[in-house]
């Protein structure tokens, strides 16, 4: 049985960790749980484990023989990442590297549209750096 491990982030915004999510991992909306009240997450074997998460990916979409993933929100508005011993090593810190990236993007992006502002990402062929340009400034 795998030990659980919880992970500090930074992500405070709950649509933009899910659409980070979406974009790191390639899940679908569908295959992302989120609950108001934290449910609990599951082992390989489907045991049922002590760990609870407002989002949760199940353990059929992170990988075979793997356990459920999960992000739990604390008492200052930040999610922590619950994630196995075993699946550290796929999301692990290069998978969380890739997460906090696409985050701060999609963070950024639902800010500025809120203030009718058009956000879009580039990435630069020679460079292989991302550019992020932000339109329609008054």
């Amino acid at each position: 049985m795998s030990r659980y491990c919880k992970v500090e982030t930074e992500f405070k915004n709950e649509s933009a960790l899910i659409a980070a999510l979406m974009e790191t991992q390639r899940w679908t909306k569908q295959q992302i749980e989120v609950h108001s009240t934290p449910k609990h997450l599951f082992g390989y074997t489907g045991d049922k484990r002590k760990e609870i998460a407002h989002i949760i990916i199940r353990r059929k979409h992170v990988g075979s023989a793997s356990n459920d993933l999960g992000f739990i929100k604390n008492s200052n508005g930040q999610y922590e990442a619950i994630v196995s011993q075993y699946d550290k090593r796929r999301y692990g810190e290069n998978w969380f590297k890739q997460l906090k990236g696409n985050y701060a993007f999609h963070a950024l992006k639902l800010e500025q549209e809120q203030r009718g502002r058009r956000v879009v990402r580039e990435f630069n062929r020679t460079t292989k750096k991302q550019l992020v340009r932000i339109t329609g400034y008054r």
